[in-house]
């Protein structure tokens, strides 16, 4: 006899087996106690008599047992394993449980967010979170099988890079091989992956993590974050949409089958339509939108290459440049506007697409640039100086040896799957997010450095307050 899950009892009537799990409840009717017992397959009824009284709720436990049909008349509809239960044999408790500091039997909007994050190995038991983490894990196995199948490999991209000017405050790391000197935690894989076209490699992608030191919202996690990132060499925009609205329809249907988009072909927005029509360039375009199971997707595509720079454009230039990339510096210009780079940027088209759903954006991309003197002309432009300019040295110089047009999309994962389940916010689709004041779930990073440490790094906290 060996262990089994829950929900393989179910075509086991009449056989004897072993179980594990945690007390879900407890219904005691004296001489005989009902126990539901739960693991990550299920729910399952156990019998068991005055041995039975000494269980709490959340207690790790073995049972031996045989499993029996329900008389008819107790059948449970609502579980799999409503029809049996098991008359338990044997019990051994593994791990006794205290009274738990939040309730796991609902769904948790209610609970206050610090508690659920400090708790988070609680929290990840109630029924609701665990499934978002299971369709979270589907989803992600859905795409790698899909751009398997499409021709891509997959590549990591270093974690330790470099810091650049790229649209976001970096994180840095101090190097203690190379005293005061600092890595960066990549805010995108994006010129890894475009040295990867430069390379050869034609199809990549990665499910990536990214890292950005922004202000969290409902609809971005405070540090890290997951996308598909997803590049290939000498392709179209149109042919980008056309993989991408593929590989999201045909996930939808086999993930998520309740759920109806909207409209198939998706729609394509040109971005000063939107704006006209709707005030915003990220439209909620489901015809009901109290239908939870209504997934409205979307293309806006035409942006303008560059928008006004403003004083909140600290990381472009050195605040004297008109110009900020409304993407990001690399998406490519209209090949038909690029005469107006030297006469009226503001009018230059981008190659650059957003997917839109239910009213995010969950995801981005582009042609890119991949001319030497095309991206020089968008540095000049954005304010870069000699100095700024050095530091993608790396990038130019790979351009002088042979690079193919190229470009891609990231869809990000946690805002994608926020939007498709219909969740309030990211944090209900990531196992440890960190809190809206930054604090990392369970850990309570960041913490402070000993004097050892600091001094391996050869750095100095002069003011902490």
């Amino acid at each position: 006899m060996k262990k089994i899950s829950i929900i393989d009892t179910v075509d086991k009537i009449g056989r004897e087996v072993e179980i594990y799990g945690w007390v879900d409840s407890i219904r005691d009717h004296k001489k005989i106690v009902f126990i539901d017992l739960r693991d990550r397959t299920g729910i399952i009824q156990v019998v068991g008599g005055e041995n039975f009284k000494k269980l709490n709720t959340e207690d790790v436990i073995y049972i031996k047992g045989k499993v029996k049909e329900r008389p008819k008349n107790l059948i449970n509809p609502k579980i799999k394993t409503g029809a049996i239960e098991i008359e338990a044999g044997d019990l051994k408790i593994l791990a006794k449980a205290q009274a738990l500091p939040i309730p796991i039997n609902t769904d948790g909007y209610e609970i206050n967010e610090e508690m659920r994050l400090k708790y988070r190995y609680l929290d990840i038991r109630r029924p609701r979170l665990y499934k978002n983490l299971v369709l979270r894990s589907k989803t992600i196995n859905f795409i790698r099988q899909f751009l398997f199948d499409k021709g891509f490999i997959e590549i990591e991209t270093p974690i330790l890079t470099k810091t650049t000017p790229e649209g976001a405050r970096d994180f840095l790391v101090p190097s203690r091989l190379q005293k005061g000197k600092f890595y960066a935690l990549p805010q995108s894989p994006q010129q890894y992956k475009q040295l990867l076209m430069v390379a050869g490699v034609e199809k990549y992608f990665q499910i990536a993590r990214c890292f950005r030191d922004e202000d969290p919202r409902a609809d971005r996690a405070y540090g890290e974050f997951t996308q598909l990132d997803l590049e290939m060499s000498f392709v179209e925009q149109e042919e980008i949409l056309k993989l991408t609205e593929e590989l999201f329809t045909k996930l939808v249907a086999a993930i998520f089958p309740e759920k109806q988009i909207t409209q198939t072909p998706w729609p394509r927005l040109s971005h000063s339509s939107v704006i006209k029509k709707y005030g915003t360039d990220k439209p909620d375009l489901r015809k009901n939108k109290k239908d939870k199971n209504e997934l409205a997707f979307a293309w806006v595509i035409d942006y303008p290459l560059f928008t006004k720079q403003t004083e909140e454009d600290y990381f472009y230039g050195s605040g004297q440049a008109k110009f900020a990339p409304s993407h990001h510096m690399f998406t490519a210009p209209h090949p038909k506007d690029i005469p107006l780079l030297d006469q009226d940027p503001l009018k230059v088209r981008g190659l650059q697409h957003d997917m839109i759903l239910n009213g995010y954006e969950v995801g981005g991309g582009s042609i890119r640039i991949h001319e030497a003197k095309i991206q020089q002309k968008v540095f000049d432009l954005i304010g870069f100086n000699e100095d700024q300019k050095k530091q993608f040295n790396h990038l130019l110089e790979a351009f002088t040896y042979g690079v193919p047009p190229h470009g891609g999309i990231a869809p990000g994962i946690d805002r994608l799957l926020m939007a498709i389940l219909g969740e309030p916010s990211v944090r209900e689709v990531i196992a440890f997010p960190a809190s809206s004041g930054g604090k990392t779930a369970v850990m309570e990073a960041p913490s402070t450095a000993t004097e050892e440490q600091l001094k391996e790094l050869s750095l100095k906290i002069i003011n902490h307050k």
